[in-house]
């Protein structure tokens, strides 16, 4: 199957096509400041350079879009129907690259929350979001 773009506009997609600042990330750095949490954002000294950075909890958080970081089970990760080989090798690379970054800041005393794309959506964002402030709030007694 070809692709239903020219080149040049999947070119000019590609480029829009946002690592930091994105809107899951900002609403859960929104959230988290609102309740009074204090933060770092791509802390570079860190591996992973995380979203997130909770010094006073020891915590990072990465928000993780579900395509890029091949989220397993979700309707958001659904793979290109063309350039299959490129696609399938750049997210098992991103698979592989963000499992040796937890075991690098895990090894390091960095307590990992991972938080997916998928859980931020309108009906999810809440609860999501309870149950990060929840384990913040545990790992501080």
């Amino acid at each position: 199957m070809t692709d239903t773009v020219s080149k040049k506009r999947r070119s000019e997609i590609m480029k829009n096509v946002k690592g930091k600042h994105t809107k899951p990330e900002l609403l859960v750095r929104k959230f988290l400041f609102s309740k009074g949490f204090r933060f770092r954002i791509h802390d570079k000294k860190l591996p992973g350079k995380p979203d997130i950075k909770l010094t006073k909890y020891k915590t990072v958080i990465f928000v993780n879009g579900c395509f890029w970081h091949g989220h397993q089970h979700c309707n958001i990760y659904v793979m290109p129907k063309s350039n299959i080989d490129f696609w399938n090798s750049k997210i098992e690379r991103n698979i592989n690259r963000d499992e040796v970054t937890m075991k690098n800041l895990k090894e390091l005393g960095w307590n990992v929350i991972i938080l997916w794309e998928c859980s931020l959506k309108k009906r999810k964002i809440e609860n999501t979001l309870n149950e990060v402030v929840e384990k913040l709030l545990s790992l501080s007694q």
